[in-house]
This record gives structure tokens, C-alpha cells and sequence, in this order.
């Protein structure tokens, strides 16, 4: 045989092996019987144990739809809670299966540690301050000792920020969230930067909420959501999927109370999404109802929204950006057909 040839047939056979050997994801976690799932160490809202390590949030929802999805159970999950110096570690050394902790989006983090397969909130880096500082924008900032988190995108855009403003400041960086929260509410900085769902999270830990302000000016675009490990493509479909089955589900009116009624419907798209029309869920290895598991279970996007992190919860976050793209957001779930 030529040599090019034989080179060419032997990368063939060892990517196709490869890929054979990465998509085992979902069959090691049917054969464990559950998700283990890496979420923040607290964050109200998104992901946050209780006295008794019940965890609740956003993200713990659709830690919660995976489950439902793979085994119509919520409750088979497992949660590992990670800080943000260490969360793609414990992803990329198979210590947990995805990885679903008020992450953003970048580039390099798509490429270096794990496949994005969406997101589940849209947010933006912002700055909180002591109503007694006197400022009312990011901009009289100059000087300030402001208060982070270490192995977050937050660092280098404060960096970005304050250098393209002429500003000076000094950095106070701690590994967890709550040592941060911690320092800021002892006044040992005079800025709280995260993302601005993060802000509305952790002040309602510190000792007198009602004197902090976040500041008008948004800084940076914060993609937050859900990421699994690289090479397994169908694990990363359960995942993509799952998701989208919550967005699509409420932009078609299903939710936690009619899923059941809503499973007679003659409406084609509705039957698909709920499995009983084609073999959707079949494709990525799933019971073809797993979406309608997962609303049965956990509830729509919106229903999860609501309940988590809305107007009605201590956040008070209303849906701006994250309404569907039906009703003015940017939440747009591809179809499921």
C-alpha cells in the first residue's frame, strides 16, 4: 500500500475509535443511576443547599432535566460543589459528568476545557457599592479596591475596564464566593464586581442589603450556561436537548400543570416535542417522552425562571433578556423536528 495512503487509513481508524470509545457517557451514568452534576459552592438562585443539602436554583433545575430526561427522575442527581478556580478540573478529569455552575461562555473556554451546549441565562458583569460611597457610576471609581473572585473571566474584564478608562484600582481575590462576600461586607473593599445576577444573588447575604447599590453600567456579555466534557457527542445532545426542551416547551404553552393534557394534542409540533409523535429522543439514546419527563418534573424555562431567580423570589430579576425571542428576549431554542 502507498504510504500516504497507509497514514491516511491509520488517522481514519484510530479518529474512528476514538469516537466509538468517547460516546459512554450516558451508559456509565445509566449504569451509576445518576447525573453528577458540578454547581457552584452557593449562589442563591442558581445553585444553593439548604440546612438539610437540599439544593435548589437554576441551575440545580436543569441538573434536575437531565435526570428526568435519562431516567423520569429528578432525583437521581449527585452535586458536587465546585469553586471557580477548580470547576474545569473536576470536569475534564471525569470527577463529575457536566458541569452546570454560572459559567460564561467563551472561546477559549469551548476550546481548552469542555463543549458548551447552551445558555441558560443571559447576563453581564456589573459593580456593587456601599450606598455611603457616594457614586453613581463605574466610572468615578478611580482608585478603588474592588472585591472578586480568583479563575473567573470577572478579573480580566474588570482589568479591560478600568485600563480603557484611565482608572486605577487594587484587586482583593479570593477563591470562594463567600469570602468575597464576606471581605466586601466588612468593608475591606469598597467595589463587589460578578455578573449582575450574581450581584443580586450575594447581596441578599450581606448584613444590610439595603445599603448597597448596583451601578448602571454593564461591562461585558456573560453567557452563562452548561458545559460537558469533549468527545462524546451524544452526551453533549442529552444535554443541548434538554435544555432546548425547556425553552421550546414554554414557547408552546406546556407546563408543569397541563404536560398531561397537553400529550393528546393533534398539534404536530407539540406531539414532537412530547415524544408522541416520531423517535426525537430515540436518536440521542432517550425514552422519546423525555422532554415530557422533564416538564412533568422540573417545569418549562420559564416556570424554572420564575421560581428561581424572578420578580416573585429575593432576587427580583425580571426576565429582560431572557424572555423568548417570541416576546422581545433572546431565548430561542432550535426546533425540535
Amino acid at each position: 500500500m502507498h504510504p500516504v495512503k497507509t497514514i491516511a487509513l491509520s488517522v481514519a481508524l484510530a479518529a474512528s475509535a476514538g469516537l466509538a470509545h468517547a460516546d459512554e457517557t450516558l451508559d456509565a451514568v445509566k449504569s451509576k443511576g445518576f447525573v453528577q452534576c458540578g454547581v457552584s459552592q452557593g449562589l442563591p438562585g442558581f445553585s444553593n443547599p439548604d440546612d438539610q443539602g437540599n439544593w435548589t436554583g437554576l441551575d440545580v433545575d436543569f441538573c434536575r432535566a437531565m435526570a428526568a430526561a435519562i431516567f423520569n427522575d429528578a432525583d437521581a442527581v449527585k452535586y458536587t460543589p465546585l469553586s471557580a478556580k477548580v470547576r474545569f478540573t473536576a470536569l475534564t478529569s471525569g470527577e463529575i459528568d457536566v458541569l452546570a455552575r454560572n459559567t460564561t461562555w467563551t472561546m477559549s473556554r469551548d476550546s481548552d476545557f469542555g463543549e458548551f451546549i447552551g445558555v441558560n441565562y443571559y447576563d453581564g458583569q456589573g459593580f456593587m457599592v456601599p450606598t455611603n460611597l457616594g457614586v453613581s457610576s463605574a466610572t468615578e471609581l478611580d482608585g478603588a479596591a474592588v472585591c472578586t473572585n480568583t479563575g473567573t473571566t470577572t478579573e480580566l474584564n474588570v482589568a479591560d475596564y478600568f485600563r480603557a478608562n484611565g482608572l486605577n484600582y487594587t484587586v482583593v481575590a479570593f477563591e470562594k464566593a463567600d469570602e468575597v462576600v464576606a471581605a466586601y461586607d466588612a468593608g475591606r473593599c469598597d467595589v463587589y464586581t460578578t455578573d449582575r445576577s450574581g450581584l443580586a444573588a450575594q447581596r441578599t447575604k450581606l448584613s444590610k442589603p439595603d445599603e448597597h447599590v448596583v451601578l448602571p453600567e454593564i461591562i461585558s456579555k456573560e453567557p452563562l450556561g452548561p458545559l460537558v466534557r469533549h468527545g462524546d457527542s451524544q452526551w453533549a445532545d442529552v444535554g443541548r436537548w434538554t435544555l432546548n426542551c425547556m425553552i421550546n416547551a414554554e414557547e408552546a404553552g406546556i407546563n408543569m400543570d397541563n404536560v398531561a393534557d397537553m400529550a393528546t394534542s393533534t398539534d404536530p409540533n407539540i406531539k414532537r416535542i412530547l415524544g408522541t409523535d416520531g423517535d426525537l429522543g430515540a436518536k440521542i439514546g432517550l425514552d422519546n417522552a423525555f422532554c415530557a419527563n422533564v416538564v412533568a418534573a422540573v417545569g418549562n424555562y420559564g416556570e424554572s425562571y420564575d421560581r428561581n431567580v424572578g420578580p416573585d423570589t429575593p432576587l427580583k430579576l425580571e426576565r429582560g433578556v431572557n424572555a423568548l425571542w417570541s416576546q422581545g428576549g433572546l431565548l430561542y431554542a432550535a426546533p425540535q423536528r
